[in-house]
């Protein structure tokens, strides 16, 4: 079941965090940063994948940290065209096959909720109107918990449902 709250994602108590990049980002923007910051491994090993593996938009890469928390790197958008450069913009194709690996990875590992924001609005570049559609057709059937951070206010903890 999705739930609309508003507050910090970094604050939220869910199971795991999905966020859209890139592949090959550098995380100086938005949420990826402020993970970025929170968990400076995460973007280590992050790297390491990156140039380790062949990325492709569409897919995703999940990061577990030593508290358990898990962060998915969903690749919303396409890669910089050559390093140094911005990442490219998110397209609605990359959005729906990266939701629709979440969704699979969500039952194959029991994760029991999920947290993430207006997914590929900011960086990404897209409208929400677009976005919004593909979250209730890809997640909105999962059996858990989904928080959807619709407006972010800095250090506010949500108002989440139970998470038991």
């Amino acid at each position: 079941m999705l739930y609309e709250v508003t507050g910090d994602i970094l604050l939220s108590r869910a199971a795991a965090i999905a966020h859209g990049v890139s592949p090959n980002d550098n995380f100086h923007q938005g949420l990826a940063l402020s993970l970025r910051e929170q968990w400076p491994a995460l973007y280590q090993d992050f790297r390491h994948y990156c140039k380790t593996q062949k990325v492709e938009a569409g897919g995703l890469w999940v990061w577990a940290g030593a508290d358990g928390r898990r962060i998915i790197n969903l690749f919303t958008q396409d890669p910089p065209r050559s390093a140094g450069q911005h990442p490219g913009r998110a397209t609605v194709q990359h959005v729906g096959h990266a939701l629709k690996r979440l969704h699979t990875l969500v039952e194959a590992e029991k994760i029991t909720s999920l947290a993430l924001p207006r997914l590929a609005t900011g960086v990404g570049g897209l409208e929400w109107t677009a976005v919004q559609p593909l979250l209730e057709q890809h997640l909105g059937t999962l059996k858990i918990p989904v928080i959807v951070y619709t407006r972010y206010e800095k250090g506010v903890a949500a108002k989440e449902p139970s998470l038991s």
